[in-house]
């Protein structure tokens, strides 16, 4: 039986909670095919739609970033995002960095089959990171004049960040399935001290992964840029089967973007980037992240079918190759489009997958929302009624019917 409670969840906030059985609290949350957008009462031209925001000292003219993931961004189609307006990030501990030439590399990954592919990549994975490529991989993104970001592990994050920083990275996102502001080893061993860190590092740093708004506040406090919230969503994640871990994304987002609202009150000023990542496979996903509270979304599959994308049709996890616990898988997403239709149109597909500045300008535009902040405002509602509506129609439409 599951009876109604109340419970504060910290000293300023009471939120709904619920039982399962007798012994276990918890509460409701929600993903994103559980709730829909509400028109207000105005709308606006799409060419009034303002989706520019800031990061760290940094402004973009799109607030969607690519995973950095080695079957979504290479120094190719990093110069390719940054040139359209947005972000790819460089995955420093992938393949980008553990080998010279990649072609053969990326083309047994390509070549393996799904009983032999977690192998493969293990195996691929042994090769060591080599220093003087994470400098040439940066160089070659930094020489075409676009903002570079790359991204490490805490663990390791002393030891490369340094070394991005002086091939001229722009942007470091410290990113792992979970991260917290406190961590226990064995040994004794001090973790990643996330104050200093920042101070010492001399460019703004993204954070992550995090969904929750306790964790969400301690960071911000931290001196970070930016903030990834999201663990385990994504199509080529599976933290969340194998671990049992995450939060669906939705709910996740509005609590991280209330840490952000009580930040702000705290202390003025400029608060630190929320990004939803992972989870979002079209246009109304990113949209409904926006709503929700976030400030811009990362993404990877949808960028893994680009013409351009070093994956050839395939997309695989960050944490596949882990030789310990893989959690991750390939999917074969295909090639469909360049990154400049997927990005701004025009769309070849009505499937919501490309055009993706497209479909946000015309979601604000309906909505009557001019610039991100307001869209962060409007209506949001829980309605899971609308992802089975279609799916009717969807089979309406299979079955040569029409919607009456």
């Amino acid at each position: 039986m599951i009876s109604q409670t109340t419970k504060n969840s910290s000293k300023s906030l009471e939120e709904p909670t619920m039982r399962i059985g007798l012994g276990k609290t918890t509460r409701r949350a929600y993903g994103f095919d559980e709730i829909a957008l509400v028109p207000g009462d105005r709308t606006l031209d799409l060419e009034l739609c303002d989706i520019t925001y800031q990061l760290g000292k940094y402004d973009f003219e799109v607030p969607i970033i690519a995973s950095a993931m080695d079957s979504v961004v290479n120094p190719r189609t990093a110069i390719e995002l940054g040139k359209l307006g947005g972000m790819g990030v460089l995955n420093l501990q992938g393949i980008q960095t553990r080998y010279e030439n990649l072609d053969e590399i990326y083309e047994k990954i390509a070549a393996s089959d799904n009983k032999s592919f977690v192998e493969v990549m293990q195996e691929l994975y042994k090769a060591p990171i080599q220093e003087k490529l994470i400098a040439k991989r940066i160089e070659e993104i930094k020489a075409a004049g676009v903002i570079t970001a790359v991204s490490v592990t805490p663990n390791v994050a002393e030891k490369y960040g340094p070394v991005a920083v002086k091939a001229g990275c722009d942007i470091l996102f410290v990113q792992s399935t979970v991260t917290g502001t406190e961590h226990r080893s064995v040994e004794g061993t001090p973790s990643l001290n996330l104050v200093d860190f920042c101070k010492k590092i001399g460019i703004p740093v993204v954070v992550g992964n995090c969904v929750t708004y306790k964790t969400a506040l301690e960071l911000l406090e931290t001196g970070i840029a930016g903030l990834l919230v999201g663990i385990g969503p994504g199509a080529a994640c599976t933290s969340r089967s194998v671990l049992g871990v995450g939060v669906p994304m939705a709910t996740a987002i509005a609590d991280c973007a209330h840490a952000r609202t009580t930040y702000l009150e705290q202390h003025g000023g400029h608060a630190p980037a929320i990004i939803a990542d992972g989870g979002m496979a079209v246009g109304g996903d990113i949209c409904k992240a926006i709503a929700c509270g976030a400030d811009a979304v990362m993404i990877g599959s949808p960028f893994a079918k680009a013409a351009e994308a070093p994956g050839r049709g395939f997309h695989w996890g960050m944490a596949t190759p882990s030789p310990v616990l893989p959690r991750g898988t390939r999917i074969k997403v295909g090639t469909t489009v360049s990154l400049k239709q997927i990005m701004h149109g025009p769309a070849a597909a009505d499937d919501g997958t490309q055009n993706l500045t497209g479909a946000l300008k015309t979601s604000m535009a309906t909505l009557g929302a001019s610039n991100l902040a307001e869209m962060q405002q409007v209506e949001v509602v829980i309605a899971p009624s609308i992802l089975s509506e279609g799916k009717v129609y969807q089979n309406a439409q299979q079955l040569g019917m029409g919607r009456k």
